[in-house]
Order: structure tokens, then C-alpha cells, then sequence
């Protein structure tokens, strides 16, 4: 979940200047979910383009911004990227011109290329590199060029407006590829026409995606796989879910649906999801991953009962969320949010107090994205922490005393709060001590480098250990957080899948702190006593001596030095053969 509904640039062009010659003013600003603007940053000079370059973070002409969210980024560097290969492109054409008009290339009518005699070939400087023989000709058609260029964007543009296509179709991961391929065949291709596009040209295509099926379906049946379900909404307020297939062989995206009618029926989501695992068969599923909602809740519980193979699991991001909201609730949490919230509204609200408190900070920011929405008020709250003197600063200096905002009654409440509030600085160290290990979790989670079933167990654990360290091992202090740890975690979090995962860990099992405690055990016997008969049952567990005392490969020195550089899952492919496992 983003922290951030929308970004957009603003440019401003000053009237002094004219539009085109570097007078324009640049700034992106996002906005938040609960309501008002975030201004990221400012580039009072400059172009489009160099304001990219700033996003993306290239060190190319213009320092980084430290405060960039990835996604917004990644997209810069998407977009910048586009322009290097349309930029080659069109060098490419250029130098072939170039060569055409010096004669390179250019026979005589006879199908030879002219000779001068006594010719030589002239010695070569490191400059001649950077400078053409043929300036004056290659300047002619360096203009010819732009002008024919820009004869074809306008015909491109007519297509676009004159069908009603939206401009980011051109942001389309196939939209260069398209005009690459025109271009590699040359002058004599003829486009395709919508009796070739809708007949011939679509069944390739999904020829093609029907192949790359193919290969996911045999990593499901090979591995198994999860079924996870993305609900959303869009701008006609028409519910709709993706339904994704995770395994070993990555992630593929089978089916989109209109659930506008029945996302709050739990019924009708049990309908849906029955037919999702009928597609990639029952026996295939290990789990089917949704949201916690009470819709999603009923039909997941439902489906384990009909499906015996089958678990359901709650999103574990939503779930820490939502554990994280149930503390935010407490209340010395919930006033300390609500002063920090109130401080953040005004500061970031208007353009001069965010431009003085950047300038006391060193331009770093104090709202800080996460991939939730109450990940990133505690976030914040670290942040403000650390600018604690800075604030203090900014708040006491003359720049400050003498706007207009010093006398405002929102100005003198968020003065008042940072500078004599006694409760204020020692009510935030208190909340993010107790709450910033919870937060790692759900970065750890969140994140698409590894799966999570196999460390959910050791992960809620070590924040726990951590909670009780950072409370001074006062359990007065910690109790309240390890209560609601523990409510979220064994009513509705934990699954004897996250147990089995533990156990089945290399990198976890063979720690000095596996914890081989009977919830363990239980969580690992009830999932092979709901996957496998009893014949394969008996023989996993007798399996599972050889993998727990390290015989054959599971003893070897590389299988040891392996298990922290390898995901449980590559690590089993390589050395579970011993069992005939038959990866």
C-alpha cells in the first residue's frame, strides 16, 4: 500500500524569459492519503529532462534527490532509458546519412567505389574520434532530419488523438519495440491491417502467451504454487480483482474480474476462488494469499473445509498493518500521532514554513514513505526524532519570529508543540522504540527478493526479542505490544504453513536459536497430515530424520556453507536428491 495517491510536476515558466531556454521552473509533489500535499522537491532552472536525471538518481549533471520514493524512480529511469534507445536510433540513421553523403559506400555506375591514386589512410588522432570530416554536411542533414522527424511524430500524433488513445500508451513497455522493428525492415513495410491485427496476429499472440503458460503450469505441478488475489478500484468506482500465480518459476498474472456485484458477497468471492483453483487444478494449490477483509476471511475459511489440501492465508503485510493501527491505538500512541500529524499538516501544507524547515534540516524530509499507510506514520515519527534539533531550531529562529505564520493559530499550536511540550520529544522516542521493529518485519515482507513463509515464524519472534530489549526488559512496557502481537499473530496471522517453513529452512534449522518447540512440530505434522496421504506421509517423516540429523548430502560441507547464500527452495533442489525427492 502506498503512502501516496498521485505524483505529479508542476512547471512554472517565469515571465521574464521566454518558454524553451531553460526558464522554466520544475517542482514534484505527491498526494498523500489523507489529503493534503507533499512537495518533494524543487528545480528552479533547468528542463524536463534534468529534472529526470535528479528522480532517477544518475549523478548525470545534477545531484541526486535523497527523498525520491523508488516506484517514482524506477520510472524516471524507465523513461530516461526510452530516450538513450530513441537517441541511438536516430544516431544510427545519422551516421549512415553521414556516410552516404562522403561517398562511403557510394558506388560509381559500374558497381566499384571510385580510387584516388597514390591514396593512403590518413593517420588517426584521438580527436578525429570526436570530430567529423564532414561537419558542414553533416549539420545540413542533422536539420534535414529534425524536420523529417518531426513530420512523422505529427502523423503519429494524429493516429493517437484522432483515436482517442491516451498519451501514457507511449510509456507501453512494446510501444519502442514497435517502432524498432519499423525501422529495422525498412522503407518498404507495410503495417498490418485490422483484418491481419484481429485475426493471424492475435492468435500468435496468444499462442505465445498460451506457451509461456505452459511452462509456469509445469512449475506448478512440479513445485505447487500459491494463488494471491489483488483487489482495487478504479476511477468509475468498479471493484476488480487480479488473480496471480506465484511459484518457483516467478509470478503470472492468469485473470482479471469484474467483482463490482459481489467483492462484499463472501459467497460469491468463494465462487470465484473455486474456479481459479479449478484452472490450476486442486492438487497443485498450496494456498490460496488474500486480503483480511471479513468478505475474503468467510470465503477462505469455507474453501479449507471443502478443499482438503487446500490452506488459506491472510496477507501478511495487511496483517502487520493492521497490528501496527491496533497500537497506533493505545493511548499514548494515538496523541503522540495526533500531534505529529497535526505538526506535519501545517509544515508540509505551506510552501515557505516546508522551505525554512528544509533549510534547517539539510533538505531531509520528515514524512517518510513505507509501503503502508501506519508504517509510514511511525516512520515519521523516527524522522522527526531525528531532526529533533533542527525543528527546535527553526522553530526559535529569527527567520521564524518574524513571518507571518509566527502569529497564525496553527503556526503558535505547532510551536508550542515542539519547543514547550514536555511530553512531546520523550512520547515519540517511547513509541518508535517499541514500534520500529515491527516495521522492519513489514519491509521484509513487502519485499519480492525472497518468500516470507519460510521466515514469518523467526521474524515475528526476533521483533518480540527486540520490543522486550528496546523496553529495558520491563515487561509493564512491553506486555501492551506483545499482547497485540500475539492476538493479530494466533488469530488471524500465523498458519501451520509459516511453521512448516520454519522447519524446512536450512538457514533457520541448523541456527543455534531454532526454537524446535512443539508449535513447531504441530504446525509441520498438521500440514502433511492435510497435503499427504498416510503412505507418503509415513515416508516424508521418516525423510525427515535424515534432513534434521544431516545425513548423506544434507551433512555435506557445501550443503552447511550454501544455506545462508540460498533460498530454502534452491537449497532443497540441490541437495534433497539424497532423499529421491526427484527435483
Amino acid at each position: 500500500m502506498r503512502y501516496w495517491k498521485r505524483f505529479e510536476v508542476v512547471v512554472q515558466f517565469r515571465s521574464r524569459f521566454r518558454r524553451g531556454y531553460g526558464a522554466a521552473a520544475f517542482s514534484v509533489r505527491f498526494q498523500l492519503l489523507f489529503g493534503f500535499y507533499l512537495l518533494l522537491c524543487l528545480l528552479k532552472s533547468g528542463t524536463i529532462n534534468r529534472l529526470k536525471q535528479h528522480l532517477a538518481g544518475t549523478h548525470k549533471g545534477i545531484k541526486p534527490c535523497p527523498t525520491v520514493p523508488d516506484e517514482v524512480a524506477n520510472e524516471c529511469k524507465k523513461a530516461l532509458l526510452k530516450l538513450q534507445k530513441v537517441k541511438t536510433l536516430q544516431n544510427a540513421t545519422l551516421e549512415e546519412m553521414r556516410a552516404v553523403a562522403s561517398g562511403n559506400g557510394m558506388g560509381n555506375e559500374s558497381g566499384t567505389s571510385p580510387s584516388r591514386p597514390n591514396s593512403h589512410p590518413k593517420a588517426r588522432g584521438p580527436i578525429d574520434d570526436y570530430v567529423s570530416a564532414q561537419t558542414s554536411q553533416a549539420t545540413l542533414n542533422s536539420k534535414w532530419k529534425k524536420e523529417e522527424r518531426k513530420e512523422v511524430c505529427q502523423r503519429i500524433g494524429r493516429f493517437f488523438f484522432s483515436s482517442g488513445i491516451p498519451f501514457n500508451v507511449a510509456n507501453d513497455s512494446y510501444y519502442l519495440p514497435m517502432f524498432e522493428g519499423v525501422a529495422n525492415y525498412g522503407p518498404s513495410f507495410v503495417p498490418p491491417s485490422m483484418h491481419e491485427l484481429r485475426t493471424w496476429i492475435l492468435k500468435d499472440e496468444v499462442t505465445n502467451i498460451n506457451k509461456m503458460l505452459d511452462g509456469h503450469k509445469k512449475s506448478w505441478k512440479h513445485y505447487g504454487c500459491s494463488i494471491m488475489s489483488d483487489s482495487w478500484t478504479d476511477g468509475r468506482s468498479r471493484c476488480f480483482i487480479n488473480f496471480l500465480i506465484n511459484s518457483p518459476a516467478n509470478t503470472f498474472f492468469l485473470i482479471s474480474i469484474d467483482a463490482s456485484d459481489s467483492i462484499k458477497s463472501g459467497e460469491m468471492l468463494e465462487l470465484h476462488l473455486n474456479k481459479i483453483i479449478d484452472e490450476v487444478r486442486e492438487e497443485n494449490v498450496v494456498q490460496i494469499i488474500t486480503d483480511n477483509g471479513s468478505n475474503f476471511v468467510n470465503a477462505g475459511k469455507r474453501i479449507m473445509e471443502t478443499r482438503s489440501h487446500v490452506y488459506w492465508t491472510p496477507c501478511a503485510a495487511h496483517c502487520i498493518d493492521l497490528l501496527l493501527e491496533d497500537i497506533g491505538k493505545l493511548t499514548l500512541h494515538q496523541e503522540t500521532l495526533k500531534k505529529a500529524k497535526e505538526a506535519m499538516r501545517f509544515i508540509y501544507g505551506h510552501t515557505w514554513v516546508l522551505d525554512l524547515m528544509r533549510s534547517f534540516t539539510n533538505n531531509h524530509e520528515l514524512l517518510r514513505p513505507a509501503v503502508t499507510r501506519f508504517a509510514t506514520a511511525y516512520l515519521t515519527l523516527q524522522s522527526i526524532q531525528k531532526q529533533k534539533q533542527a525543528l527546535r531550531s527553526m522553530f526559535s529562529s529569527k527567520a521564524w519570529n518574524k513571518s507571518t505564520w509566527a502569529k497564525k493559530h496553527e503556526g503558535v499550536k505547532t510551536r508550542a508543540t515542539i519547543l514547550f511540550d514536555q511530553n512531546f520529544w520523550p512520547y515519540i522516542a517511547y513509541c518508535v522504540k517499541r514500534v520500529t521493529p515491527l516495521v522492519s518485519v513489514l519491509r521484509e515482507v513487502d519485499s519480492e527478493e525472497k518468500s516470507c513463509m519460510g521466515y514469518m515464524y523467526d521474524l515475528m519472534n526476533r521483533a518480540k526479542e527486540k520490543i522486550a530489549i528496546n523496553c529495558g526488559s520491563n515487561q509493564i512496557k512491553y506486555g501492551p505490544i506483545w499482547k497485540r502481537i500475539d492476538d493479530r499473530w494466533n488469530n488471524q496471522l500465523h498458519s501451520p504453513l509459516h511453521a512448516a517453513g520454519y522447519y524446512l529452512n536450512p538457514r533457520l534449522r541448523f541456527d543455534e536459536r531454532f526454537s524446535n518447540n512443539y508449535e513447531i512440530k504441530q504446525g509441520l505434522f498438521q500440514c502433511m497430515e492435510r497435503m499427504l496421504g498416510y503412505e507418503e506421509r509415513f515416508k516424508v517423516d521418516v525423510q525427515l530424520d535424515s534432513y534434521g540429523h544431516l545425513r548423506g548430502d544434507f551433512g555435506s560441507q557445501l550443503a552447511m556453507d550454501s544455506k545462508k547464500v540460498r533460498s530454502p527452495t534452491d537449497w532443497w533442489i540441490r541437495f534433497g536428491g539424497s532423499l529421491g525427492l526427484g527435483f
